[in-house]
């Protein structure tokens, strides 16, 4: 079995699970962006989008970076690319089971079918 480091996934999880960090994700999957350009499409306050910034960045799944006064912000690849390596090692599991389960239930049947 695949290890992981719980603490990543449960954060880089964790920061998905909310529809706001995930949508300032896709924005920045498109380029690096600063604060108000993020906040602009959601109408809510410039500290409300602050916080879904600091937990996207405790969970290493953004960067920022300091010009200035003006703070900007990248995509961090990494904590997602575990993530799917985390997912696709049970996707392989749960095919497996789904096909054990075909077959049993083919053979179920056709012996059902016989009688």
């Amino acid at each position: 079995m695949v290890k992981y480091k719980d603490n990543e996934l449960d954060a880089t999880f964790g920061a998905l699970s909310d529809p706001t960090r995930r949508a300032i994700l896709a924005r920045l999957a498109e380029g690096e962006a600063r604060v108000t350009e993020l906040a602009a499409p959601f109408g809510m306050s410039l500290p409300a989008v602050s916080k879904h910034l600091r937990v996207l960045e405790k969970a290493r799944l953004i960067q920022r970076k300091k010009e200035g006064r003006v703070h900007r912000f990248v995509v961090n690849p990494a904590p997602m690319q575990a993530a799917m390596s985390w997912v696709e090692h049970y996707q392989r599991f749960w095919e497996q089971q789904l096909e054990a389960l075909g077959r049993y239930l083919e053979t179920t049947s056709n012996k059902e079918g016989k009688k």
